[in-house]
């Protein structure tokens, strides 16, 4: 947490030239395969799912070095050639986190989204970090993909689940963007960062009690790219920052939820570096964690986390998880991971 707290700092400092053109550009390690059959692979996973033993090597091969829609190819390919989904054919034969990466890596990034999200609000306690993670990171169009999804394999709506499971300002902020319509212009208002700007720091630092609801209109509605810009203007007003105001100010699951939304606009590969070190730092290692941001990513900015895991902590992503998984989970995330 540390180092990223000093890499917030630079926010102030910053020239402000970020450039967020390249927003819709893909940094992903995992690529379509140019000879791609899917009948080929189908019969492939179909052989070594039926060695004795299991034929993992080649499961991950197929797995991890094909892209998701080619995957859903290959699913389709299976069930016609024998008749069952390829999903239940694997849950028979694999176990423990290597299993759950696989089955994961067979849904579609709304069927992922949506099954990380119901897990989260299921059972005894809810996994509040994990709603946060998903809803402050995702755009809009991936936001109403999940949702429909959510509704049509759990027949439920997700605004009812989350009013279910959490209260008070956390509760406001995540339904606001569930709304899916925070501005993803790249065009930056300045009169308008300035006036944010000063709207923050006199709903927070500068008074007795923070007035939430100022910073979560301002954080769930305004861009990436707008956002960064009242950071800026916000050190004019501030010697700490905003991300410093915000830990002083609030606590809690709405203070770890402003925060992933400061940290994903200013930096979104460093934020998921930061979660993928905390996920294997110390005793244990948080291997849901770990599972769902390496693929959900992969085919995004996983290149970008990886660059910024290094920057950040001094060894590469790779190293760290050699040291703390091990067996075919170890193999299949160092294989997504790519040669980097």
């Amino acid at each position: 947490m540390a180092l990223f707290k000093k890499f917030l700092q630079k926010i102030c400092n910053d020239d402000g030239s970020k450039d967020f053109k390249d927003g819709s550009a893909k940094f992903g390690t995992v690529k379509a395969d140019p000879n791609f059959n899917a009948q080929n692979d189908a019969a492939k996973l179909k052989k070594a799912i039926e060695t004795k033993g299991v034929d993992e090597a080649t499961i991950v091969e197929v797995i991890a070095q094909r892209s998701n829609a080619q995957r859903q190819q290959i699913k389709a390919a299976y069930q016609q050639s024998t008749g069952n989904p390829l999903a239940d054919a694997l849950k028979k034969v694999l176990k423990s986190d290597f299993e759950e990466v696989v089955l994961a890596m067979l849904m579609t990034p709304p069927e992922y989204d949506a099954f990380e999200m119901k897990r989260a609000v299921k059972g005894l306690g809810t996994k509040e970090a994990v709603l946060i993670e998903i809803l402050g990171t995702r755009s809009n169009e991936e936001i109403t993909a999940m949702k429909n999804t959510f509704k049509e394999v759990y027949g439920k709506v997700l605004e009812e689940q989350i009013k279910g499971e959490v209260s008070g300002d956390l509760e406001t902020t995540l339904l606001a963007l569930c709304k899916a319509t925070r501005s993803e212009d790249c065009k930056i208002d300045d009169g308008l960062a300035k006036s944010d700007a000063k709207a923050l720091f006199e709903a927070g630092e500068n008074r007795v009690g923070t007035v939430c609801s100022v910073l979560i209109d301002v954080l769930t509605s305004r861009s990436e790219a707008q956002l960064c810009k009242i950071f800026q203007y916000y050190g004019k007003y501030s010697k700490e920052g905003l991300a410093k105001a915000l830990e002083s100010e609030l606590h809690g699951n709405f203070e770890d939820c402003l925060m992933t939304l400061v940290k994903s606009a200013w930096n979104k590969p460093a934020f998921f570096a930061e979660k993928l070190h905390l996920a294997m730092k110390g005793l244990g290692t948080n291997t849901d964690t770990l599972t769902r941001i390496i693929v959900s990513r992969s085919e995004i900015d996983l290149l970008k986390i990886i660059q910024e895991y290094k920057r950040m902590y001094g060894k590469t992503l790779q190293e760290a998880i050699l040291k703390e998984t091990s067996g075919d989970y170890e193999k299949i995330l160092l294989a997504l991971c790519g040669t980097q």
